[in-house]
């Protein structure tokens, strides 16, 4: 596991988009996958704008997102659809048939779930999986359990999980209470990981995910075992951590 210290939100965005740009520049037809929410829209800015230059070309890749509330369509303004094509897709040339989400709309989630692990396999796996962490050390929408998940699932989300994205919505009562989320082990089979984590509020959730026993109570923590993960982290989520680093 590499810590990679940042100053603050733009210098952590700014050196988990050189990660990215730099995996696609050397393999232009790479197979991305994404994340969404607050953490990850400082890299996808920074993304565009190293696009608008001329310097990164999506014409070639192939992007796989890690989740997506069930039962909204991909129109809703909250939908994570929405969500990628407002803040990355629209902006730069990433091809309309190589982006890749789970399907709210689909409420057989049974079904859902396979076909989204099978066109990832179809894909060849995911060569550079983009993760932001949850204030209990969820990845994807992967909560807190007694074991660790594997494939593509449908989930319950958690009451944590929808107080924090309660703030995207009109109330409470309008967060999706499931979301369909790619699993631990699909996420531990990708060639290479970037986490990106910024703010005191997760110092706590940092040493206990990346400096403590690995366990499915923390998920994040089980990326302790794989073989080529990237943690970019600012001062503040590092705060609790400087005895150990």
């Amino acid at each position: 596991m590499k810590i990679i210290r940042a100053k603050d939100y733009n210098d952590m965005s700014r050196k988990a988009a050189n990660i990215i740009s730099a995996q696609v520049i050397l393999k232009p037809e790479s197979v991305l996958g994404l994340a969404t929410g607050s953490s990850p829209i400082g890299i996808y800015e920074q993304l565009i704008k190293w696009y608008h230059k001329g310097d990164v070309d999506f014409g070639a890749c192939t992007t796989f997102n890690l989740d997506e509330y069930r039962g909204l369509t991909p129109d809703h303004d909250q939908s994570y659809h929405y969500f990628m094509h407002k803040n990355f897709f629209d902006a730069v040339n990433v091809p309309d048939e190589r982006i890749n989400l789970p399907d709210g709309a689909q409420l057989d989630a049974e079904r859902e779930c396979r076909r989204y692990d099978a066109a990832i396999r179809a894909a060849g796996g995911i060569d550079l999986q983009l993760l932001g962490m949850g204030l209990n050390g969820h990845i994807g929408f992967n909560e807190p359990d007694e074991y660790f998940s594997k494939g593509t699932h449908c989930v319950n989300l958690t009451e944590s999980t929808i107080e924090a994205n309660k703030r995207f919505f009109a109330s409470a009562d309008d967060v999706p209470r499931q979301a369909y989320t790619m699993g631990v082990q699909t996420i531990m089979l990708a060639r290479r990981i970037v986490l990106v984590v910024s703010g005191e509020n997760k110092a706590k959730t940092v040493r206990e995910a990346f400096f403590g026993p690995v366990t499915p109570r923390v998920p994040a923590s089980i990326l302790q075992l794989h073989t080529d993960v990237s943690i970019v982290a600012d001062e503040a989520a590092l705060s609790l951590c400087t005895d150990l680093l």
